[in-house]
C-alpha cells in the first residue's frame, strides 16, 4: 500500500491555482492514468482549459463550479465531474473556503482499444492546468 498525502505533495503555481501532480511519485507506467491534486483560493478561478485527455474530478473540499460552454454546474464536496476530451472548462471556487479537487486524467481510447495518441505526454493548453 502507497499513501500519498495532498498537503506535503510538492506543488506549483498557475495562477491563483496551487497544481500538485503525481508525477512526482515515480509512478510513470505503473498506472493507466496521471493524477493531481488542485487547490483553488476562494473567490479564484483556473484558466480556461482545454486537453485531449478525459479527466474524472472529485471535489475533496469545497464546491466546485465548473463552466462549460453556456452551462455552469456546482459540484459539491464528495461529488464528480467528467470531461470529455477537449471540452473547453474553467473550474471556480465561489465559496468562503480553499477548494481542493483530485482529478485522473488519461487519453481516451479507440474503438481498437487504443489511446488516440499513442506517447502522449498528457501536456495540454496551460500545461494541462486544470
Amino acid at each position: 500500500m502507497r499513501q500519498f498525502i495532498s498537503d506535503s505533495a510538492e506543488s506549483s503555481a498557475v495562477g491563483v491555482v496551487d497544481v500538485a501532480r503525481w508525477e512526482q511519485y515515480g509512478l510513470d507506467g505503473t498506472m493507466p492514468f496521471q493524477a493531481m491534486w488542485y487547490t483553488i483560493p476562494p473567490g479564484g478561478a483556473g484558466p480556461q482549459d482545454g486537453h485531449p485527455e478525459l479527466e474524472l474530478s472529485i471535489v475533496v473540499t469545497g464546491v466546485a463550479t465548473v463552466e462549460t460552454g453556456d452551462r455552469i454546474t456546482e459540484v459539491p464536496v464528495g461529488s464528480a465531474f467528467l470531461l470529455d476530451s477537449e471540452e473547453p472548462h474553467v473550474i471556480r471556487n465561489l465559496g468562503p473556503e480553499p477548494l481542493v479537487v483530485f482529478s485522473a486524467y488519461w487519453m481516451p481510447l479507440t474503438v481498437d482499444g487504443a489511446t488516440d495518441h499513442p506517447g502522449a505526454t498528457g501536456a495540454s493548453t496551460e500545461e494541462k492546468a486544470l
